[in-house]
């Protein structure tokens, strides 16, 4: 017999990984297509808007470096313990968050809250991508059209800073401002002029460059008039919505279309996309920090970024928004951990992949406010105001501050279409986490109807959302966008995630959960996950809960101040994805037969089809189950000797065994998977 080449060799050892990594361990409902995927995926999904404009703005709130303090300390106990347990459940049953609620059917209403929360920021999340469209698109031009006031929606307010003399004394121009304008619209004066500021002042320009006896007025900068002028057209409130935005409508559709295009085949396809739109915002990170570094006036930005306060410590306020900043980072108790890990297959180290998302999560919030601060540091240069008067957070930040500093750059178009394609990608990938929680979850729980009609389903889903979300898009949407951002997640997150370590350490049992782990990863995690779970992470999820709630305001948009109707629809809105705990819960209980303490303690209990959906591993998992573990087959089915509730490996739920049927009763054509669950119960049986 000939031996073998090397090359042979070689080539055998190369392509027999990818061979079995063709084929799905997960018949149902597929796995990834590589760990990559799965890894890249949290990534994404974890790493998104908030990193670049809600942690550098509350980092530098509470006190620049000496945030990172509580910060880290809050990432430990609490960001991190829920990671692992998401991921760790969502992985060993393979399921949707509706789905994993198996483990203790009581509770499956925290699911469905994680899925009406992820549908309701679904609609508005892709606004924000629709506005980034709009700025990419408008960013290739010669001319940036915020970086001037000649433009038909800036009035007479409109204006550009200007830096003030160091030997400036008072001077007061009377009379029509054209001899002073030079051709960018800057007023030019050979004295000194009148100003609010001791460090800068604004020179006026008015569109029709006409008469002014004091150029000290209301300012607006140019990027500043053409976010609510001319992208939103801001009318005056939540009370004059006002016609739709066209432009803005074609963006949208245009966003939905992504997003459909990107997700039709499922994680199929959305594994594939995050290859570029995970990794793309690192590298528009650093090429944006090594020109922000080398702009006068960076360092003092970077500055007030990492300078420590060591008194903010002492507030109360800065370790509960230190606590808060976690549910916006981490991405727990969205619901979109659990989708992601219910697609890997049931052998993957999910306590690594645990540690790694949440420290370069984190990691890359803190190197954003290095880049964030080198531009605003270079923007407080450029008005001559401090770097407290720039710093501003949310949309306010990514559609005012940043332009307006991009503006100032040269060939700032180019930088200008690599910031808004960041923001792109960054806003994607974390839509495709919770639009994948969405509809997974219907799929899951209506899998005859729905799951060979997925892709259908995901267009009707994209323009279900297209439809809900048009409202916003109106002269007023942002007024509507603001309640939902606002009250939609809120509360609802603390409560899912203290359900969930409760439910899970007390109901389901952590030493049980404990043995779940070892199954898939072939050890017991640490001990302190344990404790954190059973005591440590549910303290402080209660303290950020109180936290916020003593320190809560009513909404507000800027200086606008929203109706007492508008803040009643925004707490229905915080409330309709808390209701369906209890309501579930009762549901269930009423649905139920027996006394009252029983159905409740069934409930509580594991449902018969928990455990792990391949079929190796299911038989090691009832294989391990000891004497007391097996009491819940008996102790809650008594009406019959075997239940198999089997998976729908060809769409057909498969009826319970009665009483007297045993294995070898079954006709020979029942599939392997139903007789090793039938065999597994009959061991539990005979204990």
């Amino acid at each position: 017999m000939e031996k073998p080449s090397m090359g042979d060799k070689i080539k055998r050892k190369l392509s027999l990984p990818k061979m079995v990594g063709l084929e799905d361990e997960n018949k149902v409902r597929g796995n990834w297509s590589g760990r990559l995927d799965f890894f890249l995926s949290c990534i994404g999904y974890a790493v998104g808007l908030g990193n670049i404009w809600r942690f550098p703005y509350i980092c530098y709130r509470n006190g620049g470096g000496a945030f990172l303090i509580p910060y880290c300390i809050f990432l430990l106990l609490c960001g991190m313990p829920l990671v692992f347990l998401e991921i760790a459940y969502g992985q060993f049953c393979s399921q949707s968050p509706t789905g994993v609620w198996k483990l203790s059917p009581m509770f499956k209403g925290i699911g469905w809250g994680m899925v009406i929360v992820s549908g309701i920021v679904c609609i508005y999340y892709n606004i924000i991508i629709t506005w980034t469209l709009y700025y990419l698109l408008m960013s290739f031009q010669a001319v940036l059209p915020w970086s001037h006031c000649n433009n038909d929606w800036n009035d007479e307010n409109c204006a550009l800073w200007h830096k003030r003399s160091p030997n400036a004394t008072n001077h007061t121009h009377q009379g029509p401002l054209d001899p002073l304008l030079d051709g960018a619209g800057v007023v030019r004066l050979m004295g000194n002029l009148t100003a609010n500021s001791s460090a800068s002042y604004w020179m006026h320009y008015g569109v029709d460059g006409t008469n002014s006896t004091n150029v000290t007025i209301q300012r607006e900068s140019p990027s500043e008039q053409y976010w609510q002028n001319h992208v939103l057209e801001l009318s005056e409130g939540i009370e004059n919505i006002g016609p739709i935005r066209w432009q803005l409508l074609l963006c949208l559709i245009f966003a939905w279309v992504m997003i459909f295009l990107c997700l039709c085949k499922g994680v199929k396809s959305s594994g594939k996309v995050v290859y570029v739109t995970a990794t793309f915002p690192y590298l528009v990170l650093i090429i944006l920090l090594v020109r922000g570094v080398t702009l006068p006036g960076s360092m003092e930005g970077i500055k007030y970024y990492l300078i420590p306060k060591w008194e903010k410590l002492l507030s109360f306020k800065v370790w509960a928004e230190a606590a808060g900043q976690i549910f916006y980072s981490v991405g727990a108790a969205w619901g979109a951990m659990i989708t992601f890990a219910s697609y890997n297959r049931f052998q993957n180290n999910c306590l690594r992949d645990a540690i790694i998302v949440p420290l370069l999560n984190e990691g890359t919030s803190i190197f954003a406010g290095f880049v964030i601060f080198s531009i605003i540091g270079f923007m407080a240069q450029e008005t001559g105001r401090t770097v407290d008067a720039v710093i501003t957070q949310g949309p306010g930040l990514a559609f005012v501050v940043y332009p307006g500093a991009l503006a100032k750059l040269p060939i700032s178009p180019m930088w200008a279409v690599l910031f808004f394609l960041m923001l792109l990608t960054v806003g994607v990938d974390s839509q495709f986490g919770m639009f994948e929680t969405m509809t997974s979850a219907f799929v899951d729980e209506y899998p005859h109807f729905l799951r060979k009609r997925k892709t259908l389903f995901i267009a009707a889903t994209c323009f279900v959302q297209f439809l809900l979300g048009i409202v916003i898009v109106t002269k007023g949407g942002i007024y509507i966008l603001q309640i939902m951002d606002w009250y939609s997640s809120t509360y609802s997150l603390m409560v899912f995630s203290f359900m969930e370590c409760i439910v899970v350490a007390y109901v389901y049992g952590v030493d049980r959960f404990y043995e779940d782990i070892e199954l898939m990863i072939g050890r017991k995690p640490p001990i302190l996950y344990k404790y954190s779970w059973l005591f440590v992470t549910p303290a402080v999820i209660l303290f950020i809960f109180v936290a916020t709630f003593l320190q809560h305001e009513s909404v507000t948009y800027g200086d606008y101040h929203y109706p007492a109707w508008a803040i009643v629809l925004g707490w229905l809105l915080a409330l309709c994805s808390i209701l369906p705990i209890p309501g579930i819960m009762i549901l269930k209980i009423v649905r139920e037969k027996g006394p009252i303490l029983q159905r409740i303690k069934k409930l509580c209990r594991p449902a018969v089809d928990w455990g792990p959906v391949p079929t190796k591993f299911r038989e090691q998992y009832y294989e391990s189950l000891s004497p007391a573990r097996c009491q819940w087959l008996r102790e809650f089915h008594p009406e019959m000797k075997f239940t198999v509730n089997q998976l729908e490996d060809e769409g057909i739920m498969m009826k319970p065994l009665k009483p007297n049927d045993s294995l070898h009763d079954k006709p020979a054509s029942v599939p392997h998977e139903e007789k090793a669950l039938i065999q597994g119960q009959q061991e539990c049986n005979n204990v």
